[in-house]
């Protein structure tokens, strides 16, 4: 997948583990976990608020665009 989930990184940096998170974000830490591992296929944006919210950031802070390097660069369509 393109999109990189660095909720690992910074549970690091703020020094507050999964379990911690969850709760005070009112998630399941099962839920919460398929987000860290990068499994999740969409993220709310109450959810996402609720995160940076804790963590102090921003969703750039917690999301990184790496496009595939075998992926061509999609082109545009043109109008008829």
């Amino acid at each position: 997948m393109a999109i990189i989930v660095k909720l690992d990184d910074l549970l690091h940096d703020r020094r507050m583990s999964l379990t911690e998170l969850a709760e005070r974000i009112d998630i399941t830490l099962a839920n919460l976990s398929i987000l860290k591992t990068g499994k999740a296929r969409a993220i709310r944006f109450s959810t996402l608020e609720a995160i940076c919210g804790v963590l102090q950031c921003q969703p750039g802070d917690l999301l990184h665009f790496q496009a595939a390097s075998s992926a061509k660069p999609l082109k545009p369509e043109r109008a008829a």
